[in-house]
């Protein structure tokens, strides 16, 4: 999915691979991998393309869902793994004007997981374990049932206190940050 995606997106915007190697921080070898297939991207690659093409990461990872009922197995998809965090996108949805991005979050411990930032708010609603996030500024301390947001756009960092952390993360991207077209790529 990846691959595909982003190969489109990059021709949607007249990119070479080359502009994209620049804009993104990426090897150009690296992104020819990704879009192959062939190649095993971090989070902070996906972000970074996410980033570099001006799309949210779920025009990169998703393809619209083909009916009313949408069941969403973990099992089949694809884990994004950066220094702590493993992220699988479970769904993408947009209303008036806006995007989210609803992510099953796992956080692991003995690390800790930085962000250089990135466009949108994050919103993290903690299942188990206790998470602590910096951001903004700030630090919280978050256990099971607890909720934070954050515009994610300066950097911020995840650390799990107790053992892993199941967090639902919701990425709410507003309606200036996605453009018009973002729907009218519908790859298997």
């Amino acid at each position: 999915m990846l691959g595909a995606n982003l190969r489109a997106r990059r021709d949607e915007q007249g990119i070479s691979l080359s502009e994209l190697a620049r804009r993104s921080g990426i090897a150009k070898g690296t992104l020819s991998q990704l879009e192959s297939g062939s190649g095993n991207p971090t989070i902070e690659t996906v972000f970074s393309l996410s980033n570099a093409l001006g799309v949210p990461v779920s025009a990169l990872l998703s393809e619209p869902p083909s009916s009313d009922l949408v069941v969403v197995r973990s099992a089949y998809l694809d884990v994004l793994s950066g220094d702590a965090v493993d992220l699988r996108m479970l769904r993408r949805l947009e209303s008036t004007g806006s995007l989210f991005e609803v992510y099953d979050q796992r956080i692991r411990p003995g690390k800790i997981q930085h962000s250089t930032g990135h466009p949108g708010t994050e919103h993290h609603v903690i299942q188990s374990g206790r998470l602590r996030i910096t951001a903004c500024g700030q630090t919280q301390e978050l256990g099971p049932g607890d909720y934070l947001a954050f515009r994610a756009n300066a950097p911020h960092e995840y650390e799990a206190l107790d053992g892993e952390v199941a967090s639902v993360l919701l990425l709410e991207y507003p309606p200036d940050v996605h453009p018009s077209t973002l729907d009218s790529l519908h790859l298997p």
